[in-house]
């Protein structure tokens, strides 16, 4: 399965999710490292700014949380960094990918009473997806923190068989 992944950080999705196509990350540190690991793999650099993308089956994205979470200033979708989904949206109706999984802060459910999930949830859907989210904690599934994480999947309508 090709995977394209966004929002890289350290390449924690692309430990776990095929064939890795391409990144896109502006942080230094973390491009550093993904190059180390990923040496022969292109980092599309800023996603506002990616106009061609080869063909891939999966998107993973882990898009900025410092709008959402109750340790920030919680400006949602005021904020550039909280509009940066639209560019993620962008991408899946250009490309349209068969899947893709998403990743947040838990305070994404409540920002702005859940209005901010609910416009997300809605702009994947009208981009052809079934979707669904659900918070899982890293204690459960071997990792020694707690650690709550809001993720988003979705399946393309056309190649779905049954909701997810």
């Amino acid at each position: 399965m090709k995977h394209l992944d966004l929002f890289s950080g350290y390449g924690g999705f692309s430990q776990a999710c095929g064939e890795t196509i391409g990144f896109s990350e502006i942080e230094k540190n973390a491009i550093s490292v993904l190059k180390y690991h990923y040496p022969n793999i292109i980092n599309y650099g800023d996603i506002n700014k990616i106009t061609d993308l080869p063909d891939f089956d999966l998107l993973t994205f882990g898009f900025p949380c410092q709008s959402y979470s109750i340790a920030g200033e919680r400006k949602g979708l005021e904020d550039l960094r909280g509009q940066v989904i639209y560019s993620v949206i962008k991408i899946l109706r250009d490309k349209k990918p068969k899947y893709f999984i998403g990743e947040n802060v838990k305070g994404l459910l409540s920002h702005n009473q859940g209005r901010s999930l609910e416009i997300i949830l809605e702009e994947l859907c009208e981009s052809g997806y079934a979707i669904d989210f659900e918070v899982l904690n890293a204690k459960n599934f071997g990792v020694p923190q707690n650690r709550e994480r809001l993720f988003i999947i979705g399946k393309r309508l056309d190649i779905c068989q049954d909701i997810i």
